[in-house]
């Protein structure tokens, strides 16, 4: 197992609290079971923008060092998206102007994810995204919270568009997962980072059995016949009126 050096990065708080006790780059434990992150926002950010509001919540505590292994696998579902608009019938995974695509608050939500991921050193190696419009959003919205914490990423980062990750059995998406599975389960690890796959909930509830919300990001161990450890969301994440009914179970 490789694992990255970042301890330089990191304040440990074994106790809960609450998010107005946390400092910058901090990690504390929020309760029995669930972790929180947080970061300072960058020096470079622009002043027009709006100041980093959220945090990284990880469950289980547990899993806390595996996080920062580089033989993990993030699969992770899109951002959140504008429900009131389908995909229609036969609509192109490439055609932007006939499906739902993320609404703007879910693309600061990312951009926020990214910097969060990037202020506490958990940082993707090699990238794997859909075709899908909204899965390029939130690609592009990643990056630029990334880009705000490490400026050179993008231009040294690893990453392919992949039609294996497209919407599962739906809309000319994929029709089996089992090419996905087999990249997840041949990860070996990277010096630059773990494997971080952007895909849809359908695709991710048929290679895990989990129901995720838009935004949130399994944690998977190769090694392990892929075993979930654990997720990643932020805090402000939520469940969709898309996938999950109002008493927030999955459909």
């Amino acid at each position: 197992m490789k694992t990255r050096l970042i301890a330089a990065l990191l304040t440990l708080v074994a106790g809960a609290g609450s998010t107005q006790d946390m400092a910058a780059n901090q990690i504390m434990r929020w309760s029995e079971h669930v972790g929180e992150m947080t970061t300072s926002m960058p020096p470079a950010t622009e002043p027009t923008r709006e100041r980093l509001r959220d945090t990284l919540r990880f469950e289980p505590w547990q899993m806390l060092g595996d996080l920062f292994r580089d033989d993990i696998v993030l699969l992770m579902r899109h951002g959140p998206t504008d429900w009131s608009y389908d995909d229609p019938k036969g609509v192109l995974p490439t055609d932007c102007s006939k499906q739902r695509l993320m609404t703007p608050e879910g693309q600061d939500q990312m951009r926020d994810l990214g910097i969060l991921l990037a202020g506490n050193g958990i940082v993707p190696g090699r990238i794997l995204v859909s075709e899908w419009c909204r899965n390029q959003q939130t690609l592009d919205a990643l990056l630029e919270g990334i880009g705000l914490v490490s400026p050179d990423f993008a231009t040294r980062a690893d990453i392919e568009t992949i039609p294996a990750a497209n919407l599962l059995l739906s809309l000319k998406g994929a029709e089996t997962v089992t090419e996905l599975r087999h990249m997840i389960g041949e990860w070996q690890g990277s010096a630059a980072g773990p494997l971080l796959i952007i895909t849809h909930f359908t695709n991710i509830a048929e290679l895990t059995e989990f129901h995720v919300y838009e935004g949130e990001i399994l944690v998977l161990d190769p090694d392990k016949r892929s075993r979930v450890l654990g997720y990643l969301r932020l805090k402000s994440a939520a469940p969709d009126v898309g996938h999950f009914d109002a008493a927030n179970g999955p459909r």
